[in-house]
C-alpha cells in the first residue's frame, strides 16, 4: 500500500500503470523491486510489513527516480509503437522490454519520438534476434502439420505404452533430508536418494496410485490418473493445465516464454521430441536429482500448515472446518486422502481410527508411493514394530494426501492447533514460521476459522491455504521442468533448499501480490476511504 500510494503520486508513468493507478505486477518485478528500490541494499524496504523509517526510504528512492521512471514510461510507448511497425507479435512486451526501457532511460534520458525512432528499432531488434528461429509461431507451425503431428501423436503413444509399471518394496524417507537441507548439509543423503532412484520411484507411482496419495491428490493433474500428453496448437499463460495435464505445445511455450537467451536452446524440433520423453517419464521430469527433488518437495509441501488453530470456532464451524470445506479446483470429488496412512518405513493402517489431522501427514512419505506395490489399490508394507497412530482434526480445513515422510506431531486441544512438534523438520519450521507471519494468511485464518464464504481475491488465497500443497507443488514443478529442459540438475549441496525455499517464498510473494491487487483495486472504487501509508 505504501508503494501504491507513492507511484499514485508520479505523473507520467501511465504507461507502467494499471487502470486504477497503481504500478502494475511486472513494474514492480521487473523495475522497482530490481532496479529502483533494491530491498537487499535497504533491508529497510524488504518484507511485507515495513516501519516508518522503511516507507520514508521507499519513498524517497521512488521520487529520486521520478525522472528515470517517466523517461522508461515515455520509451516504452516508443518500442511499442516501433514493434506495431515491425509487424513483431513474439513475447510479452512488458517482460521483453521494461528493463531495456529502464536502461535506455538511465543512458538516453527522455525520447524524443522522431529522433530516437532509429535507437527504439535498433533495441528492438536486438531483443527479438535472439530467438534465432525459436518462437512460439515457429513451434505452432511445426505442431500443426497435418503430417508431422500423425508422427509426433504416434510417439507419444509409443512413449507413453512403454512406461514402467510401479515396483514393490521400494522405501524412501525424505526426512532426514529435510531436517539436514536448510543448514547446507545433507549432501550425502541427497546423493544416495539420487543413487538409488527414489525420484525415479516416487514418480512411477504417481501413473498408478488413484486414491489417497496420487496426482490428483496432490493438485497436478484434474484426471483420477494422469493422462498422456496431447500435442496441442495453442496456450496462454492465464489459462494453462495443472503440470501433468499440459500439452506439448504449453509445456515448450513456457519453455520458450521463460526463456530469455533462447538461442541457447535445442531447435524447435528436438524441444518437441524432447519434451515428448519428458512428458512420458516420471514426474515428467528427465534428470534424477530433479525427481529426487520433486519428492522432497512432496514431503516438504504435505507438512506445510500457513493456517494454524481453531480455538474458539463455532461447532458447526468446526465441523466445516474439520470436514475440509470447499474443495479447490479439480478436487471436487474423490477420495479422500486420509484414508490411506502410510509412508516411509513408518506405516500406520487404515482402521476405524481414519481421520487424521494435517500435521499427521508428515507420517506419510514420499516413499510410500514407491513402496505400495503395483497398481492403486496395493498394500503399503508396515515398519516392522511401528505403533499403530491416530491423531484427528485438521489444521488447514482438509487433509493432505499422504505422501511424505517427514516426521510427525501430536495435536493440540481437540486435536487442532500446534503443540511441539516432535517430528517436525527444520525446513517445515522455516517455511511455516515464515508463511504464518504473513498479514494476508492471519486474515485468511480469521475467513477459515470463521466458517463465512468469502468470495474475491481473499477468498481464493484462503481456500489455497487450507491446501497449500498444491500451489506449491505446481510452482515446484514448473520450476524444476525449466531447469530440466536448459539441462541444469541440482547437483550442488545447496541447491535443494534454494528451490524448495525458493518456490515458498514465490509462492507467498504471488499471494501477497494478489491481496495487494485486490485492495488497490478496493481503495479506487468510488467512496473508497482514501489510502494512508503506514
Amino acid at each position: 500500500m505504501v508503494l501504491d500510494e507513492v507511484w499514485r503520486g508520479l505523473d507520467g508513468v501511465e504507461a507502467l500503470s494499471g487502470p486504477h493507478g497503481g504500478p502494475l505486477r511486472r513494474t514492480v518485478k521487473l523495475v522497482l523491486d530490481p532496479l529502483v528500490i533494491r530491498p537487499v541494499r535497504h533491508p529497510a524496504c524488504a518484507g511485507p510489513l515495513i516501519g516508518a523509517d522503511g516507507a520514508t526510504l521507499l519513498a524517497s528512492l521512488v521520487h529520486a527516480h521520478a525522472d528515470a521512471l517517466r523517461a522508461t514510461a515515455a520509451w516504452f510507448t516508443l518500442l511499442k509503437q516501433v514493434r506495431r511497425g515491425l509487424r513483431v507479435t513474439e513475447g510479452n512486451p512488458q517482460d521483453l522490454y521494461f528493463q531495456r526501457c529502464f536502461e535506455l532511460a538511465v543512458t538516453a534520458g527522455h525520447p524524443d519520438p522522431a529522433r530516437d525512432r532509429p535507437r527504439a528499432e535498433a533495441a528492438l531488434r536486438d531483443i527479438h534476434s535472439f530467438a534465432a528461429g525459436r518462437t512460439t509461431q515457429a513451434l505452432k507451425d511445426h505442431l500443426t502439420d497435418a503430417e508431422r503431428a500423425e508422427r509426433l501423436s504416434a510417439l507419444i503413444a509409443v512413449a507413453w505404452g512403454r512406461r514402467p509399471g510401479a515396483v514393490a518394496g521400494r522405501e524412501f524417507a525424505f526426512a532426514p533430508l529435510l531436517e539436514a537441507c536448510v543448514s547446507g548439509d545433507g549432501g550425502e543423503l541427497f546423493r544416495r536418494l539420487v543413487a538409488s532412484n527414489a525420484g525415479t520411484h516416487t514418480g512411477i507411482s504417481l501413473w498408478y496410485r488413484e486414491k489417497d496419495c496420487g496426482a490428483f491428490d496432490l493438485g497436478l493433474t484434474e484426471h483420477p490418473l494422469p493422462q498422456p500428453p496431447r500435442l496441442g496448437a495453442s496456450a496462454s499463460t492465464a489459462d494453462l493445465g495443472l503440470p501433468f495435464d499440459r500439452t506439448v505445445y504449453e509445456r515448450v511455450f513456457t519453455v520458450l516464454q521463460a526463456s530469455t537467451e533462447r538461442a541457447e536452446l535445442p531447435a524447435i524440433p528436438d524441444l518437441v521430441t524432447d519434451e515428448i520423453a519428458r512428458s512420458c517419464a516420471p514426474w515428467a521430469l528427465l534428470d534424477e536429482t530433479l525427481r529426487v527433488v520433486a519428492s522432497a518437495g512432496v514431503a516438504l509441501a504435505l507438512g506445510l500448515s500457513p493456517i494454524v488453530g481453531a480455538e474458539g470456532m463455532s461447532d458447526a464451524a468446526r465441523r466445516e472446518h474439520r470436514s475440509g470445506g470447499p474443495r479447490a479446483r479439480g478436487h471436487e470429488s474423490g477420495s479422500d486422502p486420509r484414508h490411506a496412512v502410510a509412508g516411509g518405513r513408518v506405516t500406520a493402517e487404515a482402521s476405524s481410527h481414519r481421520e487424521f489431522s494435517g500435521e499427521r501427514r508428515r507420517e506419510v512419505g514420499v516413499a510410500s508411493l514407491a513402496s505400495a506395490g503395483t497398481g492403486a489399490d496395493s498394500a503399503v508394507r508396515a515398519r516392522e514394530g511401528a505403533p499403530h497412530t491416530r491423531a484427528v482434526a485438521v489444521d488447514t480445513g482438509a487433509s493432505a494426501p499422504h505422501t511424505g515422510v517427514v516426521g510427525s506431531r501430536d495435536s493440540g486441544p481437540d486435536g487442532v492447533g500446534p503443540e511441539r512438534s516432535s517430528g517436525e523438520t527444520a525446513a517445515h519450521r522455516v517455511v511455516n514460521a515464515r508463511w504464518r507471519r504473513e498479514a494476508y494468511v492471519l486474515q485468511a485464518r480469521r475467513l477459515v476459522v470463521s466458517g463465512a464464504e468469502v468470495e474475491g481475491p481473499l477468498g481464493a488465497i484462503a481456500e489455497e491455504l487450507r491446501t497449500p500443497w498444491r500451489p506449491y507443488l505446481r510452482r515446484l514443478w514448473v520450476r524444476l521442468h525449466g531447469r530440466d529442459v536448459r539441462g541444469a540438475p541440482a547437483d550442488e549441496p545447496g541447491e535443494l533448499w534454494d528451490l524448495l525455499d525458493g518456490v515458498a517464498r514465490s509462492v507467498m510473494l504471488d499471494h501477497r501480490t494478489r491481496v495487494r491487487k485486490a485492495l488497490s483495486v478496493r481503495a479506487a472504487e468510488p467512496g473508497a476511504a482514501e489510502s494512508r501509508a503506514s
